[in-house]
Formats: structure tokens, C-alpha cells, sequence
């Protein structure tokens, strides 16, 4: 039986979410080159995947998370991820906005978060983890109980992998890079001679590229 993370992996393969141009790099919004482009929000629009997907978060939550009470998603990639697996598990729900608003009430969280509420966080993608950890960090300071995340997918960055370690926030993916890019060579979407300039970059992400 083919593993949860090929399918996810394929998901994104089948529908183009995932780009892989190894010969010609993308530019990122930080300025990093990379040869991958991830846009899980294009899954929003393949139902059978979509729901795919928000079952397979519904699996991890049911198999490692017996009391968690609130879903919250990351804005705004896992909003609807998020709203459709509280839904699914009946669960409050609220979401995270990168910065607080600056009108109105000035909440950062949008919903309603009682203190003390155990809270699994819904994420699309992982990269650096900054802004991930950051919306964690926003549900303890507004006095919830983190007990873990949910992503689609992680790009696997020593750097993210240390940074959720030392928070202590318990991190479950869908699928990875590693096993995207070796589904990518199976599927024949990139050829084999390249899973060398995928692996190295992935360790060098902030230089790579650059002469």
C-alpha cells in the first residue's frame, strides 16, 4: 500500500502546486534562489485531493492528540484547511494572522481562544519555520495549551528542524521534500541526474545559487 506521504507527495506533483525547475531557479520573496516553487493553495481547488488531504490531518490529530480542543490555522495558506478539519473533527476554530491587525480590536488571533484551551495549529507549508513558530508563540501568549502542528508539506531545513526542537512544538507533515523529489524522479517530472542540485540546496538554501 502506497505511504500517506507519496500520495500527498503526488497530489501536489499531479496538480502542478509544486514546480521543480532545477536549471532554472525560482527568486523567493526573501531573495533566496531555489529550484522548487510551492503553492499548497492550489489543492483548494481539487476536491478529491482537498479532501484527501484534510483527512489525512484528521488521522494525525485522532493518532497522536487524544485532547485537543481548538483547531487554529495559519493565515492565511491554512485558513481553509483548517476551518475544514475543525469541521470535520467538530471543533472550535480560530485563525492566526502574521501581525496584529491595526484597526478595530488589534487581535492577532480571530475567533474565540478561552485560556487554557489545547490547541493543534494547522500550517500549509514549512520553510524556515518563522512564521510557524511565531503563530505558536502567539497562542501561549494568549494563554492556550500548543499541543502540536499539522503541515502539508516541509521543505526539511536543518535550521526549521532545530527551531521547532528547541520550542518544543511537536510538528507532523503530510509529506516532505525528500520523498517529493524522489516521487518527482519516478513520475519522470524531473530527471534522475537532478536529485543532486535538489538535495544540495536544501541544506543551502540562503547561498545556493549564488556566484
Amino acid at each position: 500500500m502506497e505511504s500517506s506521504e507519496k500520495i500527498v507527495a503526488n497530489y501536489l506533483l499531479d496538480i502542478q502546486a509544486v514546480l521543480l525547475r532545477p536549471n532554472e531557479p525560482f527568486t523567493w520573496a526573501s531573495g533566496w534562489k531555489s529550484p522548487i516553487y510551492c503553492d499548497n493553495r492550489k489543492l483548494l481547488s481539487y476536491p478529491e485531493k482537498r479532501h484527501g488531504i484534510c483527512q489525512f490531518m484528521v488521522d494525525i490529530i485522532n493518532n497522536n492528540f487524544k485532547n485537543v480542543e481548538y483547531i487554529a490555522g495559519v493565515a492565511t495558506g491554512a485558513i481553509a484547511y483548517g476551518a475544514i478539519v475543525a469541521e470535520m473533527l467538530d471543533k472550535p476554530f480560530v485563525y492566526i494572522r502574521p501581525k496584529a491587525k491595526d484597526h478595530g480590536t488589534g487581535a492577532r488571533i480571530e475567533g474565540n481562544l478561552p485560556k487554557g484551551s489545547r490547541v493543534i495549529i494547522i500550517e500549509d507549508l514549512i520553510s524556515t519555520g518563522m512564521s510557524s513558530l511565531s503563530a505558536a508563540n502567539c497562542v501561549a501568549m494568549e494563554g492556550g495549551i500548543v499541543e502540536g502542528m499539522v503541515a502539508i508539506f516541509s521543505y526539511g531545513f536543518p535550521r526549521s528542524i532545530k527551531d521547532f526542537e528547541n520550542s518544543h512544538v511537536e510538528l507532523h507533515t503530510l509529506t516532505n521534500y525528500d520523498t517529493l523529489i524522489e516521487e518527482a524522479v519516478a513520475k519522470k517530472y524531473i530527471k534522475p541526474e537532478d536529485l543532486d542540485i535538489l538535495r544540495d540546496w536544501r541544506f543551502k538554501p540562503d547561498t545556493w545559487g549564488q556566484k
